[in-house]
């Protein structure tokens, strides 16, 4: 049974599901920054899920990055898949600006995480919420 990482689970919000991934707002401030992880277990490594939840995998995560770039009217979208510290398989989504505190360096480890007030992640999902819609299907906190 899938069973969302602990750390995950601490540092982000749950925002809802896809068919196969659950997405996750991370809480940091500095950058509009999701995250997809895929409801397999005992995932660590993209090329570990089978061939259709690959594909599916790219489907979403280029339907949240073409959303994400449109939504938050990014300068350039940084996705990844590292898993050094969390080792469950999740990919990053994080907007990047060229005025960003980390630009133009990677965002990790560059600047100390900043919690997003709760007005701030309210704005991040009533954004998301305009765009993203047919196969997504919010959390129930914020349907």
């Amino acid at each position: 049974m899938f069973k969302l990482d602990e750390q995950l689970a601490s540092d982000c919000v749950v925002l809802g599901d896809f068919k196969l991934c659950t997405l996750l707002l991370m809480n940091d401030a500095q950058y509009p920054w999701f995250i997809l992880v895929p409801r397999r277990e005992d995932i660590t490594e993209i090329f570990q899920l089978s061939a259709a939840d690959r594909g599916q995998l790219m489907a979403e995560s280029c339907l949240l990055a073409e959303t994400l770039k449109d939504a938050f009217a990014a300068d350039k979208m940084n996705i990844a898949a590292l898993g050094n510290v969390v080792s469950q398989l999740h990919v990053h989504h994080v907007v990047r600006y060229r005025a960003d505190a980390a630009w133009p360096a990677p965002v990790w480890g560059k600047m100390p995480v900043v919690k997003c007030p709760p007005e701030l992640i309210v704005e991040r999902i009533k954004k998301l919420r305009a765009v993203l819609t047919g196969g997504f299907t919010f959390a129930e906190s914020f349907r």
